[in-house]
């Protein structure tokens, strides 16, 4: 089909689409050389967001929705039984039913072992196709759940619009999209595009090709460095664009993560996911803070800024944790198959849900517009001046309990803090619940809480006390 049949095409579809559903099998009629019906809706499908149509069960499109999506998310256990299955045929055909045996079966367990003993060492990971089935059968199923955790978020404070064009950097082999393509109700148009140049594009491709109508799926086998945003959206109109579990892996991330959040739109949302373990966590904070705090991005959640003004020095290992998702069966198989003398029980099931996360908007909006007063409170930057002292300060919670044993320890900010700060609950009382109670990236408000250095550690403690009040303000 020429372009001057494409442009006739989609001028139809404009003048329809304000009019009735557009049907191919009349749109053919009006278009120079009356192409078949067949090649008319799929031009209409790759036009599909440019357009605002959705698909119909009946081979008609009409107008999607412009209204934000609305999700019902009350936690997830994993990825559906279907998607393990897709995956298991691809283990079937690469190395035959009984894929988890024998010589294949150990194989699998080796090149798990090298990612992981690699990835522990910080060591670049050759994603081969032996590499990409093993990272799929370890890494999915969490990554899977991580990315409705945050996503979740978006949608409900309406950020997700409900036709909306997705850049996924380093999409790996599908955990996020099929997560974020789940998450999304029947009635969302998607345009996906996945960058990911390795064999993990392989195991990509196949398990997202029986995605759901409306859902869009381009996979371009280039580096994150080397790809054009251009060929793709022409101006800047990237409604989402996510980094997960990537960042770590570029030469240099915080030039990749600006050229892709300046190409995103008005109000678009950046959204970065890394494991939770210490350099990969703190990795993840110094790109937030060069896009944010050396540049044009808002921090939506969790590390809010309360201080106009103010930045953030400090390490801030931060991450969530949300409940363990269930043993897929892949991952049972390889374990129980597993009898070589090194094998320790469980290392080849990888259930927790433990990550870091960033989320930057480029309209300015925050995910609570709290901001703190020095009226009421002490900024966390001006610590050195009150230590010894009971303040009133406001901080975000920016951890689960960290203590091994003894009183419970969280790690807290407010945007300003040159050093970390935990909060110590060495006396439980209902004043101050709200401390071990809240979630993850709640803001609280601390009264009369005494404020100590711990040489040990190199940061300061946030001391609570019988009587001092902590209050979850928001979030």
């Amino acid at each position: 089909m020429n372009e001057r049949q494409r442009a006739a095409i989609r001028s139809n579809a404009l003048y329809l689409r304000q009019v009735r559903p557009i049907d191919p099998d009349e749109i053919h009629e009006y278009v120079e050389g009356a192409p078949h019906p067949a090649a008319v809706r799929q031009v209409l499908r790759e036009q599909a967001l440019d357009l605002g149509l959705l698909e119909r069960e009946d081979g008609t499109f009409v107008p999607a929705s412009e209204e934000p999506v609305s999700v019902e998310f009350e936690g997830v256990t994993g990825p559906p039984d279907r998607h393990v299955r897709s995956l298991e045929t691809l283990l079937v055909e690469e190395f035959g039913p009984a894929w988890h045996e024998g010589q294949s079966g150990d194989r699998l367990r080796d090149r798990i072992r090298e990612m992981k003993a690699g990835y522990l060492s910080g060591e670049t990971v050759d994603y081969d196709r032996l590499t990409a089935l093993g990272y799929a059968i370890y890494h999915l199923p969490a990554y899977y759940a991580t990315t409705q955790y945050v996503l979740a978020e978006l949608a409900a404070d309406a950020r997700l619009p409900g036709a909306i064009r997705v850049v996924d950097v380093g999409a790996g082999v599908g955990g996020p999209a099929l997560g974020l393509i789940d998450l999304l109700p029947a009635d969302v148009l998607v345009e996906y595009h996945a960058i990911e140049p390795t064999a993990a594009a392989d195991v990509f491709d196949r398990l997202l090709d029986d995605v759901r109508p409306n859902v869009h799926v381009t996979v371009h086998r280039q580096t994150a460095e080397s790809f054009d945003l251009a060929s793709i959206t022409g101006e800047d109109d990237i409604n989402l664009c996510l980094f997960a579990n990537v960042l770590s892996e570029l030469d240099h991330p915080t030039q990749v993560a600006r050229r892709y959040y300046d190409a995103l739109d008005d109000d678009g949302t950046f959204v970065a996911i890394e494991p939770a373990d210490r350099n990969t966590a703190i990795g993840l904070r110094d790109v937030e803070r060069s896009l944010a705090d050396d540049g044009p991005a808002t921090v939506y959640g969790p590390t809010l800024r309360l201080w106009p003004g103010r930045r953030p020095e400090s390490e801030c290992w931060s991450f969530d944790v949300k409940p363990d998702v269930t043993v897929p069966a892949v991952q049972s198989k390889l374990e129980t198959a597993a009898s070589d003398p090194d094998h320790t029980a469980g290392e080849f099931e990888n259930t927790d849900v433990k990550y870091a996360y960033s989320i930057l908007t480029s309209d300015g909006n925050r995910r609570l517009s709290l901001t703190a007063s020095r009226d009421r409170y002490v900024p966390m930057s001006e610590a050195e001046d009150v230590v010894t002292e009971r303040i009133d300060l406001l901080a975000v919670k920016l951890s689960h309990d960290l203590a091994t044993d003894g009183n419970p320890l969280y790690l807290v900010g407010d945007g300003s803090e040159e050093t970390d700060h935990y909060a110590v609950r060495a006396e439980p009382s209902v004043l101050n619940d709200a401390l071990q109670t809240a979630n993850y990236g709640a803001v609280l408000h601390f009264e009369n809480a005494l404020l100590l250095w711990n040489d040990d550690e190199g940061a300061y403690n946030i001391v609570v006390h019988g009587e001092t009040v902590v209050d979850r303000v928001a979030g």
